[in-house]
């Protein structure tokens, strides 16, 4: 049987479904008698229709979007047998690393659409700094402050770190959504936002090794850099997931296949947030100090980035025996 056969004959059972979790979002007290019975039945087929798409068809878009389905359905089904704190523990032990891994193409192509702009205007600002401004006013000011040799960021401390990194996660975080949100826009806003932040950092850093004021940036960017730039990624990349669904939706439905890639792009969102929480606290805190010697801050940037790279690579491969998988694939 094709992938699309089984699609055609199993799409009704799986709306269906899909529209009768829409309705339990707040409590299966919403659903009717003869629809929670409903509701038991399709989540039992979805399961079954899982398990022959993980055997028959196993890297199509079908099997990405059962998974997901049966994931949704077994949460409302079994509510009861699970906690809050325990589900948003399992989130940060399993779902979010898994859900990264599974997108990782996405990030990537996320990091391209930063990093290829960056290198450009960083070679372009360290031979002709002024030349950046024809393609961005807005450095005028940042240019004359490293012509200057001034460490504008030491202005973070002026208000108090407290409330320096507040406004820093805020303003990450508002990042971190334009590029997700973009992806409603077929991708085009998430390749705006990414592009203009590699291009701010790439023309930062080219002035500032062409009048030697390096040190001084790196000093201030590299201990909250990598995990900063790493949720850049990941938020670009899920503005990108919800872009392609909208053009190439495959086999499923395009509704089904934003569905999808929403559901996704959202757990990472999510994910994203709490991690720009912890490089606000260390660009508030840490970042601007002058007490710390630079090496101290490099330690803080290694420190992070193995530690954020491993927790994404290697955590969530094996599922707790508390509750069932739904996400490992079946061999």
């Amino acid at each position: 049987m094709l992938a699309e056969d089984f699609i055609a004959r199993k799409r009704v059972s799986w709306e269906r479904l899909t529209a009768l979790l829409n309705r339990a979002q707040r409590g299966l007290t919403g659903l009717s008698a003869e629809e929670l019975q409903e509701l038991g039945r399709l989540y039992r087929q979805s399961t079954s229709d899982l398990a022959v798409a993980r055997r028959d068809f196993p890297n199509h878009a079908v099997s990405d979007y059962l998974n997901g389905l049966v994931g949704r359905a077994h949460g409302e089904v079994y509510r009861g047998r699970s906690t809050r704190a325990r589900q948003v523990i399992r989130f940060f032990t399993h779902t979010f690393p898994h859900i990264f891994r599974e997108t990782w193409g996405y990030t990537l192509a996320g990091m391209l659409m930063f990093l290829l702009p960056a290198m450009v205007c960083y070679a372009v600002a360290y031979v002709q700094p002024e030349a950046m401004l024809l393609v961005f006013p807005q450095f005028e000011p940042v240019l004359s402050n490293i012509q200057d040799g001034h460490e504008w960021w030491k202005s973070i401390n002026e208000d108090g770190r407290a409330a320096s990194s507040s406004f820093i996660m805020t303003n990450n975080i508002r990042v971190a959504f334009l590029a997700f949100a973009g992806g409603m826009t077929m991708g085009l806003l998430t390749l705006w936002v990414m592009v203009q932040n590699g291009i701010l950092l790439g023309s930062v850093a080219g002035a500032a090794h062409r009048f030697d004021f390096a040190d001084n940036l790196w000093g201030f960017v590299a201990a909250h850099g990598v995990i900063e730039l790493s949720v850049i990624f990941i938020a670009g990349g899920a503005g990108l997931q919800l872009g392609w669904s909208i053009l190439r939706p495959g086999l499923l439905s395009r509704r089904s296949a934003l569905v999808l890639a929403a559901r996704r792009a959202v757990q990472l969102l999510f994910g994203g947030v709490i991690l720009l929480v912890i490089a606000g606290l260390i660009e508030g805190f840490i970042s601007p100090s002058d007490e710390l010697p630079l090496f101290v801050k490099l330690l803080v940037s290694l420190l992070s980035g193995i530690l954020l790279y491993g927790y994404l690579f290697l955590a969530g491969r094996t599922q707790p025996d508390t509750e069932p998988s739904m996400t490992t694939k079946k061999t």
